[in-house]
């Protein structure tokens, strides 16, 4: 889903659109036009359009011939015809025997993963199973009613050999009534019971640190998040809202 300021940015994209050279009017290409080109076309119709807001982060074709899937710097995808001329939002599915396959959100899940994977462990808060059958990555608010019906939860989760590793998502970021209560938690010594506390509604203490709230709250945005708890699951796909542990366990075949 889109943000209202990439919409914005969108819109402001749109109406300066036919004033770029070479933009204005619809132009044959030829099946021989490189990559190259027509990177460097959206990259002049989206990024110096929209004053660097927008960046073109990849182009690729995809499975229908002569459309191509523009990942942008705000986690959105866009399709563009091979003239770098046209384009539009929106999901691309493919018809198959089995039904409709949802080409865009496995992009999505791919992004997603590799997103997650990249964040140092370190900047976590991990409760580990002693038998680990699975990971989960969850976004939390610690003033979230769900995401401490989920924290109630992690006895079972445990048992059932699921490890949880905790961002945080303050809703709303730093103006969020939970952002000095995070930034306590993320600043403990001990981040685990800090949490529990937190989730339980006990005052903590407060703590000042240096730590990647933000950052995660940034990253919850990018990849389409908007409330709590997110549940990531190892597969990239991103469940929103709460689950019980039994039906969690389903979901990750352990």
């Amino acid at each position: 889903m889109k943000s209202l300021s990439a919409q914005i940015i969108l819109l402001f994209v749109t109406a300066v659109f036919a004033t770029l050279p070479g933009m204005g009017h619809a132009q044959s290409s030829s099946s021989s036009e490189s990559m190259e080109i027509l990177r460097s076309r959206l990259v002049q119709s989206l990024e110096v359009a929209s004053r660097n807001q927008l960046q073109v982060l990849g182009v690729k074709a995809t499975a229908m011939e002569g459309i191509y899937e523009v990942e942008l710097s705000t986690g959105e995808l866009l399709y563009s015809d091979a003239s770098g001329e046209f384009l539009f939002a929106g999901d691309l599915f493919q018809a198959s025997p089995a039904g409709l396959v949802n080409l865009s959100e496995q992009t999505r899940q791919v992004r997603t993963k590799e997103k997650i994977a990249a964040i140092p462990t370190d900047e976590m808060i991990i409760f580990s199973p002693a038998d680990k059958k699975a990971t989960i990555t969850v976004f939390t608010d610690v003033d979230c009613q769900y995401c401490r019906a989920l924290h109630r939860d992690m006895e079972k989760l445990l048992e059932f050999g699921v490890e949880v590793r905790y961002l945080a998502y303050p809703r709303g970021g730093e103006r969020a009534g939970s952002f000095a209560k995070m930034n306590s938690v993320w600043c403990s010594n001990d981040r685990k019971r800090s949490l529990t506390q937190a989730k339980n509604g006990q005052n903590i203490p407060e703590f000042e640190c240096e730590n990647p709230i933000l950052e995660h709250y940034a990253l919850g945005n990018e990849i389409g998040i908007s409330g709590t708890p997110a549940i990531v699951l190892p597969s990239g796909q991103v469940v929103p809202g709460y689950m019980d542990s039994e039906n969690l366990a389903a979901l990750l075949e352990i």
